[in-house]
C-alpha cells in the first residue's frame, strides 16, 4: 500500500510537471472548437456534394443564366440533402440512384424551400433515398443574383460588347448555383456554357485561349475547391501568354497594357514554388475585368480575377498579383473551414505575398509594403475600436454577413502573427514549417483551433517557442510584443518633407525615383488640417488629383475630403467614384463625405455611380449612406 501511494504521488507530480511545460498555446483549449458553418444550411454529415456538373445558357438580353446543375453526392443513408440558394428560380429537381446512374434515369422528387434570410438566402431541402447518388436541379437566376454582374457595352472598357462576371466570396455562389455553399466543403466540377458567338467564356478551370465559332465552351476543374471559388467571366476577351504556365485575358484595348504590367508573373510563380513547394494547379492566368469589379483581385483557381486599377503603367502595383498567386497555396490549397477562420486564408497570403516580393524586389521594397500594411491595420483597429471582438483573428460572425470579417485584421494582424513566429524560430525553420503545413493539408480545410494544434505539435513544442497565442488569436487589438518594421525609404520621404510643408515650397526634385509606396506614405503623412493654399500647392506640383495611379488618387481624394480641399476638385472626385467600383477605394471616400457632413454630395454622386457597381460594393454603400 505504501509503495502504491508513493507511485500515485509520483504519477500526479509528473502530470502536473508535464502540464507546466506546455506553452501558452494550451490556452486555446478553452475556446470553441467547432467546424459548424453558421453561414450554410448544408448538413454534410448526412449528404454532401462531391462533384457538380453545370450546363448553362447565358442570355444577355434578359440577363439570366438558365439550365441545370447535377450534383454527384456522397450519401450517408440520408432521406434528404440540403443546398444553399438565394434569389433563384427552382423549376424542377430529379434524382438518380446507383442502379440507374449509368443510364442517368432521373425521376422527379419533392423539394421545399426554407424561410428566407437576408444574408443566407434559403435552405433547399431535396427528398432523396439511401441509394441516391445524383441530384439534378433545373433553375435560372434572377435580377437579384448578387454574385453576377451583367454589364452593358457602355460599362466595359472597350464599350463595344456586353460582359458578365461572377464574384462568389463569401456566400454569393448560391445566388447563381444551387450548392452547399460552405468553404468547408470541397467539390470538383465541370461545366458547359452556351454564350453569344462573338463572346468568349472563361472559368476557374481549364480554359480556352481563343474564341470558337459556336459560342459553346466546356470546362473542367479536377482539383476539389470550395464553392466560393467557382467563377465565370464572359466577354470580348483575348489571351496572351507571359510564360510557360502564365498568361493574361483582357479586352482588346487592355491586353497589351496588362501583359506589360504583369511581365514578372512567371518569375513570381517560380519564386513561390522555391519558397513553399510545387504549384498544383498547372496553369496560372489573370483576367483583367471591367472597373466595376469590387475587389483588387479574387484568387479563383487557375484564373485570378483582377481590377484594372492595378494597371498603373509602371508595374508598381503588382504586389496584388503576388498576393492572388500566393492564394494558390494559402486559401485555395488549404482553406479556412468557416468564415470565422478567415485569417487562415488572408494572414498567410499576405505573409507569402511579401516573401515573393522580397525574392524579386528586395528587402527595402517589402519593408515599405509592410509598413503601409501596419498603417492600415492601426487605422482599422481605431475604426473598429481597440476592444472590439472584430479585432480578434478568430471571429464570431454568426447571424452576420461574413463580409463583416473581411477587414485588415485578417490580412495584416494575421501576417504580423506569422512574422512573430518567424522571429521566434528563425526564417529557415519557419519556412520548413510552412512548406510542411501546405503539403500536409493540401486540398483540405482547417479551423483556427486545428491549425493551432498543428502549430503546437510541429513547431512550438519541438522548438520550445514562447509566444502568447491567446493575445494574437483570441484577444482584441495587438499584443505589446510584436514585430517592429521600419523603412529607410520612408525615412527619406519624411526627411524630404522636412520644412517644405511649413514653407509651402514643394518641388519634384528628389522624387523622380519614388515608387507608389513612397507617394502613399507622403500623402498619408500630410496633416489632415492643411489649408486650401497648402493643398492647392501640393496638387499643382505633384498632380495628385489627375494621377493615373488609382492608389495615389484615392489616397489624395480621401485626404482632401477631410481638409476641405475636395470642393476644389469635386469633378475629379465624382469621376473617380462613378468610374471605379473597387470597394477598397469607395468606402473611405463615401464615408469621408458622410463624416465631414456632406452626405448630400455623397448621395448625389452615388445615385449616378450605383448602376456601375457590383452588388458587393453597392450593398456596402447602401448600408453606409442610408
Amino acid at each position: 500500500m505504501k509503495n502504491n501511494t508513493i507511485f500515485y504521488i509520483l504519477f500526479i507530480f509528473c502530470l502536473l510537471a508535464c502540464k507546466q511545460e506546455l506553452p501558452k498555446l494550451d490556452q486555446m483549449h478553452s475556446h470553441s472548437h467547432s467546424r459548424t458553418d453558421h453561414h450554410s444550411y448544408a448538413q454534410p454529415d448526412q449528404a454532401i456534394s462531391k462533384h457538380l456538373s453545370l450546363n448553362l445558357h447565358a442570355n444577355f438580353k434578359e440577363k439570366i443564366l438558365s439550365g441545370e446543375v447535377i450534383h454527384t453526392i456522397q450519401n450517408n443513408g440520408a432521406s434528404e440533402i440540403i443546398f444553399d440558394v438565394k434569389n433563384l428560380v427552382i423549376e424542377s429537381i430529379s434524382i438518380a440512384s446507383k442502379e440507374s446512374e449509368n443510364q442517368l434515369n432521373y425521376v422527379k422528387t419533392d423539394f421545399t424551400l426554407g424561410k428566407s434570410d437576408d444574408f443566407l438566402g434559403q435552405a433547399l431541402h431535396v427528398k432523396i433515398n439511401e441509394n441516391t447518388t445524383k441530384v439534378k436541379i433545373k433553375y435560372s437566376t434572377t435580377d437579384n443574383a448578387s454574385a453576377v454582374d451583367w454589364l452593358d457595352p457602355i460599362q466595359t472598357t472597350d464599350k463595344q460588347k456586353p460582359f458578365l462576371f461572377t464574384q462568389g466570396q463569401a456566400i454569393l455562389t448560391r445566388t447563381w448555383i444551387p450548392c452547399q455553399d460552405s468553404p468547408g466543403i470541397r467539390v470538383t466540377y465541370d461545366a458547359k456554357l452556351q454564350v453569344p458567338s462573338d463572346l468568349m467564356a472563361v472559368m476557374s478551370a481549364k480554359n480556352p485561349q481563343s474564341r470558337n465559332e459556336n459560342g459553346e465552351y466546356n470546362f473542367i476543374m479536377e482539383q476539389a475547391i470550395p464553392p466560393y471559388l467557382i467563377a465565370l467571366a464572359i466577354g470580348d476577351l483575348v489571351f496572351k501568354p507571359i510564360g510557360k504556365r502564365t498568361g493574361v485575358y483582357a479586352e482588346p484595348s487592355v491586353i497589351d497594357k496588362a501583359v506589360y504590367e504583369f511581365a514578372d508573373m512567371e518569375k513570381m510563380l517560380i519564386a513561390a514554388e522555391e519558397l513553399y513547394g510545387p504549384y498544383l494547379w498547372e496553369q496560372y492566368d489573370v483576367i483583367v475585368l471591367p472597373a466595376s469589379f469590387p475587389f483588387g483581385g479574387m484568387e479563383n483557381p487557375r484564373l485570378t480575377f483582377a481590377t484594372p486599377t492595378i494597371l498603373a503603367g509602371d508595374r508598381s502595383l503588382t504586389a496584388l498579383i503576388a498576393h492572388e498567386l500566393a492564394h494558390s497555396w494559402s486559401g485555395n490549397l488549404v482553406t479556412n473551414a468557416t468564415w470565422d477562420d478567415f485569417w487562415l486564408n488572408e494572414g498567410f497570403t499576405v505573409y507569402f505575398e511579401r516573401r515573393i516580393m522580397e525574392a524579386l524586389y528586395g528587402v527595402d521594397y517589402v519593408k515599405m509594403l509592410t509598413q503601409l500594411g501596419i498603417q492600415d491595420l492601426n487605422n482599422q483597429i481605431k475604426e473598429l475600436g481597440a476592444e472590439s471582438d472584430d479585432t480578434h483573428l478568430k471571429l464570431s460572425l454568426k447571424e452576420r454577413d461574413p463580409d463583416d470579417g473581411m477587414t485588415d485584421i485578417a490580412y495584416e494582424k494575421g501576417c504580423l502573427f506569422l512574422m512573430a513566429l518567424e522571429e521566434e524560430v528563425g526564417r529557415e525553420k519557419f519556412d520548413e514549417f510552412l512548406k510542411k503545413y501546405f503539403s500536409d493539408h493540401q486540398f483540405q480545410t482547417l479551423t483556427t483551433e486545428e491549425f493551432l494544434e498543428y502549430l503546437n505539435r510541429v513547431l512550438i513544442q519541438p522548438e520550445g517557442v514562447e509566444i502568447d497565442i491567446d493575445a494574437w488569436v483570441y484577444s482584441p487589438g495587438l499584443p505589446s510584443l510584436r514585430p517592429n518594421v521600419e523603412s529607410n525609404k520612408f525615412d527619406l520621404v519624411e526627411a524630404f518633407m522636412g520644412d517644405k510643408f511649413k514653407e509651402n515650397n514643394w518641388t519634384t526634385k528628389g522624387t523622380e525615383a519614388w515608387s507608389t509606396h513612397e507617394w502613399l506614405h507622403f500623402i498619408r503623412s500630410l496633416p489632415s488640417d492643411m489649408d486650401n493654399t497648402q493643398a492647392s500647392a501640393l496638387d499643382e506640383t505633384y498632380q495628385f488629383s489627375k494621377s493615373g495611379n488609382s492608389e495615389i488618387i484615392a489616397a489624395w481624394l480621401e485626404k482632401s475630403i477631410y481638409n476641405g480641399y475636395y470642393k476644389n476638385i469635386e469633378s475629379e472626385l465624382e469621376n473617380f467614384l462613378v468610374n471605379i467600383g473597387r470597394r477598397k477605394f469607395l468606402t473611405p471616400l463615401y464615408k469621408g463625405l458622410k463624416n465631414v457632413g456632406d452626405l448630400d454630395l455623397a448621395k448625389s454622386i452615388y445615385t449616378k455611380a450605383r448602376p456601375n457597381y457590383h452588388a458587393v460594393s453597392s450593398q456596402t454603400m447602401d448600408a453606409l449612406l442610408n
